[in-house]
């Protein structure tokens, strides 16, 4: 199912806070493997859209918010596979450029109330769900279970793993760094950015999925809450596609970015450090503003 592009561009991101504390920093561009099933997105769901085909179901079920990334790719993953899809989407009815694409690529909406949406991994709400849709394969939000995971370890490759000492990526299930944690082995340090407010509970899920202890988690840049932006970040994120001409997203990579130079600055990461960021994609959720 690897359809999409795998010689994966790595851009150096060579500024003058950089420079002048001895850092080296690159960029893994996985917003660049695909126009609409960008970034983290396929590592998450290949498996998974696999395991659905292989045993005959006719559709898959997942879960997000109005603007989710996951659900986005999920819409165009089943129109180029030929598997109908369908997206239990948090809160009251909208209409949005993303849930516009969904629909356009065959995604049935179902729209639930915030409360019964807290209730999404409970046993009793999915056999709800699956009682609804009786021949549908059900992932957990962001596809985060272990064929989520398992996907995410492939997004580092051997020379990759090899070549630098820290790997950061931003959190928000948790489904890709577990991957990249597990992808490391123990041997390097793995740095999560969460992106969302009070994320201290991550740690201990990301644990329960891992045996390895080899990873930090940063909850200071959150800038609000998921999905919040404010004019700090906004200032940096132009600055930045300034200086680089590439764009970062608001939800998850611009707030990780932001944390990697507050870091570098604040003299907290080691000079002579080599890092590599991942690029988690979801620049669709740029089309239109996040409150």
């Amino acid at each position: 199912m690897d359809l999409f592009k795998t010689d994966i561009l790595i851009s150096n991101i060579n500024t003058k806070t950089v420079q002048d504390k001895n850092i080296h920093l690159d960029l893994l561009r996985l917003d660049l493997i695909h126009p609409e099933i960008s970034g983290n997105k396929w590592f998450k769901l290949k498996y998974n859209i696999a395991f659905a085909i292989e045993n005959n179901f006719k559709s898959i079920v997942s879960f997000g918010g109005a603007y989710s990334n996951h659900l986005h790719a999920l819409a165009f993953a089943g129109k180029e596979f030929n598997i109908k899809t369908i997206g239990i989407i948090r809160g009251e009815a909208v209409e949005n450029q993303t849930l516009q694409d969904c629909k356009k690529w065959g995604m049935d909406i179902h729209f639930i109330s915030r409360e019964q949406y807290r209730e999404k991994d409970e046993v009793h709400f999915l056999k709800t769900i699956q009682e609804e849709f009786k021949t549908s394969y059900i992932i957990p939000e962001g596809g985060n279970n272990m064929l989520g995971q398992k996907g995410c370890v492939e997004i580092l490759s051997p020379a990759q793993k090899e070549k630098y000492d820290l790997f950061c990526c931003s959190t928000g299930t948790g489904a890709t760094f577990t991957g990249i944690v597990n992808a490391l082995g123990g041997e390097k340090k793995a740095m999560g950015f969460s992106a969302i407010k009070n994320g201290h509970y991550l740690a201990n899920e990301i644990q329960q999925q891992t045996p390895y202890l080899n990873f930090e988690l940063q909850y200071d840049y959150h800038f609000g809450g998921f999905a919040k932006i404010n004019d700090h970040l906004k200032t940096f994120m132009q600055q930045f596609k300034s200086e680089q001409s590439f764009e970062l997203d608001r939800v998850y990579t611009g707030k990780m970015m932001f944390g990697i130079f507050d870091l570098i600055e604040t003299n907290s990461l080691q000079e002579n450090t080599q890092i590599l960021a991942i690029h988690t994609g979801g620049l669709q959720g740029n089309r239109t503003y996040i409150r």
